[in-house]
């Protein structure tokens, strides 16, 4: 048998570590080989105009290699939006490389600049000569919609990219004209800048005895990279082009998509035929990498008298900004389709509209979706609790989608397997005490403060991407290599991977090698998004460790003359069962005559419906009516993530998303001027990013039940966090505003400038 100390469940800790705290991680920055040359952009100061430029004067400053626009890369593919609607096909604007003629927002790129050093790139921008004619911008999408409004793009009228409908329109109708009361919230999830550690950057090599590229970037997926920057962008035989991601710092889904920074590269490599060397800065990433979030929302709920659902109406709009990113309209469509969250709503219909603004390009940022759709329902069913006059835990118990009704189909077309969703909540609340809630309160309004108590139960949808394959070998050594097609941003795949090698094999973490992110080594990859990782790749690791256990067995079986079936595993050796004969791994793949074939297998997995974590968030908060400053007080979390492969990285997984969330609740919102469309928020001056004295001290459990649809029992655990997290804190919120001045709304960020408003707007209006 597998030692436990190793496998499945244990809180392993992450090998990775000890090199990443010693400064010897090796990400793309690290990279430069020697000579390379140093790219830079110019980019738009102005969120919409018309443009010309010339760059002659600039090409003749000192040590410049190159300078490329529109017209340089006018044979270059567009970047590509890799979304549709089955049922109604949309034709998207173009995502040129480099803007020609017209810009559509600030940040757009309009000139790359390859010198011989980053101060001589930066002399030749400003050298540049741009003349500009501004335009009218839009910013926001309830001003994008309105008659009258700028246009983003001439043949997308009223900026909608799409108009579409999910759900039963009619018999929502019906169902709320015979409701005996109505909630209703018109709210807005506002725009993130996603602010992962790690700048993007990009090393392209070119070997021109092979014309071939060799590109290094710190990315979530190798293989999409070479397909749509070689294969779509710069044409070529995807052969020509490897891709490279080493060490990579923090992603969050915005990491996982081509950037036109990494085609400039190439082809300015290509041309040169020399290496080029981009690098971001923050400026960078704040106006040229796909944003989060920046929904506007008004949904409905009707109810019975006795406080249960009859139906759900949502009219919902997602801002893309200026241009498509790779998936970005699929987020406000696939994040409508879990709107009816935990909850048995059979009625229910949604509106979604996708619009065009003045701004930087919106795509899947942690939860792409889920976490918006999450923050509607639960804000929702709050706001039904207090029409009614019931507490939101009854009106919750009220309304879940009971065990004995799994497997469930929502009126979405979402099938939950497995869940106890009532449990979680009042685990959740034991924990909190919640029933001596009040006298906190009490005591906290004796001090002069005001105190709330928020819950959001949640589900989402995970491990969705498609196939992932895994190899597993038998290394000369007696160690073993995993090559899979998944790609670490600081998850923590190296252990984890290797956990499920040793509920195998009894291998010790350090004896497991894995390896990732390198087209040439690995032939296909899905990348990592989605919470995927493990409900996908760890399958395929697990079923290919499985194939060569197996195989490890009929060669042990030679080389000890005994039946496979006599034969265990464990601590890297084959062992006849109740003997002391055995034979090691390393002597395994030295055995004479042993095919090598047999010292290598591979699984493949991939899960249609994916898997649908589930969870309870418990904020309480503390407010101070003289200055609007919030402080976390107590917040707890109990989740079902059906199997947990590591306490360890999964807490990890569960803070930083809920602090992620935290932070966007609080203090997060990327804002643009909506007379011109500037970026006011592009510094970290401007735009606040929550520290560790903004979070509580969270106390997590599982409530874990197996999921029935993964061979692994598991669930996905990465964005979850994300998800529960911002309904719960915006529902403490609103709490003690409704107990005390009776504020039944406010928008994210809660800052403490909005809530001092808020209350100081209550007291005015009753002082008349």
């Amino acid at each position: 048998m597998a030692p436990i100390k190793f496998g499945v469940g244990q809180s392993v800790l992450r090998k990775e570590d000890d090199a990443l705290i010693r400064g010897k991680g090796r990400y793309t920055d690290d990279h430069t080989p020697s000579p390379t040359l140093h790219a830079l952009v110019l980019r738009s100061p102005h969120a919409h105009a018309g443009f010309t430029i010339d760059v002659v004067s600039a090409r003749g400053l000192p040590g410049i290699a190159m300078i490329l626009t529109a017209e340089d890369v006018r044979d270059l593919g567009d970047l590509p939006c890799l979304f549709n609607l089955e049922v109604d096909p949309f034709t998207g604007p173009p995502y040129p490389i480099l803007a020609r003629d017209e810009v559509r927002h600030v940040g757009d790129a309009v000139a790359f600049v390859v010198a011989e050093t980053l101060d001589q790139a930066r002399d030749a921008l400003e050298a540049i000569e741009v003349n500009w004619t501004t335009l009218p911008a839009v910013v926001g999408v309830a001003n994008a919609v309105k008659k009258g409004a700028p246009q983003v793009w001439p043949g997308h009228p009223g900026n909608v990219l799409f108009d579409v409908s999910l759900g039963d329109k009619k018999a929502t109708e019906a169902a709320f004209a015979t409701a005996q009361a109505v909630a209703e919230i018109s709210i807005v999830n506002p725009r993130i800048v996603t602010n992962f550690m790690e700048t993007r950057a990009v090393v392209c090599e070119y070997d021109a005895n092979r014309d071939h590229l060799t590109l290094t970037i710190g990315s979530q997926g190798s293989h999409r990279l070479r397909e749509i920057i070689g294969g779509m962008v710069l044409k070529l035989p995807l052969e020509k082009v490897r891709v490279i991601c080493p060490d990579v710092g923090g992603g969050f889904g915005t990491k996982l998509f081509p950037y036109r920074e990494y085609a400039l590269a190439a082809f300015a490599a290509r041309k040169l035929r020399k290496t080029v060397k981009w690098t971001a800065d923050r400026a960078d990433h704040f106006m040229g990498d796909a944003q989060g979030r920046d929904n506007v929302t008004t949904a409905r709920m009707a109810l019975a008298q006795d406080g249960k659902f009859l139906a759900m109406d949502v009219d919902l709009m997602g801002d893309m900004g200026a241009y498509l990113s790779t998936f970005g309209p699929y987020i406000p469509h696939g994040g409508a389709g879990m709107l009816p969250g935990l909850y048995d709503i059979q009625v229910f219909h949604c509106r979604v509209r996708t619009v065009f603004t003045n701004t930087v390009p919106v795509d899947a940022y942690r939860g792409a979706g889920r976490p918006e759709a999450a923050y509607v329902v639960e804000r929702l069913v709050d706001a039904a609790a207090r029409k009614l006059g019931m507490t939101p835990d009854a009106i919750r118990r009220k309304n879940f989608i009971p065990p004995r009704a799994l497997p469930y189909k929502t009126a979405t077309g979402k099938v939950y397997d497995s869940g106890d969703f009532a449990a979680h909540l009042k685990r959740a609340m034991d924990i909190a005490d919640w029933k001596e809630f009040p006298k906190r309160a009490k005591a906290a309004k004796k001090a002069g403060l005001v105190r709330g108590i928020g819950l959001a139960s949640y589900v989402e949808v995970c491990g969705t991407m498609g196939e992932e394959t895994a190899e597993v070998r038998l290394d000369p050594t007696g160690d073993v290599s995993i090559l899979i097609g998944t790609q670490s941003s600081g998850q923590g795949h190296q252990t984890a991977y290797a956990q499920l090698v040793a509920e195998q094999f009894g291998l010790a973490p350090e004896r497991v090698h894995i390896f990732q992110g390198d087209t040439d080594q690995i032939a296909t990859g899905l990348g990592t998004g989605g919470s995927a990782s493990i409900p996908t790749g760890g399958v395929s690791v697990e079923r290919a460790t499985r194939k060569l256990g197996a195989n490890l067995r009929e060669i042990a079986a030679e080389a000890l003359e005994t039946s496979a079936g006599d034969l265990e595993i464990s601590d890297g050796t084959v062992r006849i069962a109740g003997t002391d004969r055995s034979v090691s791994f390393a002597d395994l793949a030295r055995h004479p005559g042993v095919d090598p074939a047999k010292l290598n297998a591979s699984a493949a997995f991939t899960s249609a419906d994916g898997t649908f974590p589930n969870g309870t968030h418990l904020a309480e908060v503390e407010i101070d009516p003289a200055t609007g400053i919030i402080k976390i007080v107590n917040y707890v979390i109990v989740d079902d993530f059906g199997v947990t492969l590591n306490p360890l990285l999964l807490a990890g997984q569960v803070h930083g998303g809920a602090m992620q969330g935290i932070g966007q609740a609080l203090m997060e919102q990327a804002v643009y001027n909506p007379g011109d469309g500037q970026l006011v928020t592009g510094t970290f001056m401007d735009y606040a990013l929550p520290r560790a004295a903004d979070g509580p001290s969270f106390v997590f459990e599982t409530h874990n039940i197996p999921c029935k649809t993964n061979p692994l029992g598991v669930k996905g655990a990465g964005e979850a966090g994300a998800i529960g997290s911002c309904p719960a804190v915006v529902n403490a919120i609103i709490d003690g505003l409704w107990r005390e001045y009776k504020i039944d709304h406010i928008d994210m960020p809660a800052t403490p400038e909005r809530v001092w408003i808020a209350i100081r707007e209550h007291q005015r209006r009753h002082s008349l």
